[in-house]
Order: structure tokens, then sequence, then C-alpha cells
């Protein structure tokens, strides 16, 4: 089976899930991949802008991603400023959000910190159907 193909592709191992199903799936999977491959990765002020488009680019390659934001708290990094001038991305300073469609669904995946949970939280905000 050719991996070009993809109707083979989702026929042999999606079609146990709804477009809903997949749309969710592929949004996750691809914000699982954003925060583990990006976290730690040096960043300041003056790079925040460029990492903030490495990010969206790299992800919009991730199947069904059709529109993604990342947004780098600026707020944090100046907090943070260090005397080498940057410092390591972490979860709380990531605001992310990323559109995955599959068939006629959109499922609409953040990543955001939530202050009264402390923690920077991958939830799905919305699913839209057709």
């Amino acid at each position: 089976m050719d991996i070009n193909d993809k109707d083979k592709v989702n026929e042999k191992y999606f079609s146990n899930l709804s477009p809903r199903e997949r749309a969710i799936f592929e949004g996750a999977i691809s914000m699982g991949a954003l925060f583990h491959q990006f976290i730690g990765t040096p960043v300041s002020l003056k790079s925040a802008d460029s990492l903030q488009k490495a990010i969206e680019e790299s992800i919009k390659l991730q199947p069904g991603v059709k529109k993604i934001k990342v947004r780098i708290n600026p707020h944090i990094l100046a907090e943070l400023d260090t005397e080498f001038e940057y410092t390591s991305l972490t979860g709380d300073m990531l605001d992310v959000e990323l559109h995955c469609d599959f068939k006629k669904t959109r499922a609409v995946i953040r990543m955001k910190f939530i202050p009264d949970l402390n923690y920077p939280l991958m939830y799905v905000e919305s699913i839209k159907e057709e």
C-alpha cells in the first residue's frame, strides 16, 4: 500500500473512527508533538516571534491541521530574563489554538496556562460538524 494513497490508509487504519473522532485524534497528536518537541527550546524576547512562526510551520505539516496560532507570552519572558538574555520555553508560556479538519468536521484544540490549575492544559475547545 502506498502511503500517499490517503483513502486506503484511512480505510485500513482509521475506519473505526468517526470524522469527529479523527479530527480530535489528529489535533491531539499534533498538540502533543508540539509540546514535547519544543518545550526546552532556548527563547528570548528577541527570538519569540521567529520561534512562534517555526512552531506553526512545523505543526501545519501534520495531517489535518488547517490553522494554528502560537503565542509565547512576552510578559513571562520579560520576568524570566537572565544575564544570558534567554531562557527555556515552558508550557506556561504557550497559548496555542489548533484547527484540525477531517472530512466535514473541525476540532479546535487548545493549550493554555490555566492559573486556577497552575497547569498548561490541553483540551478540546470546540467541535463543528457540517
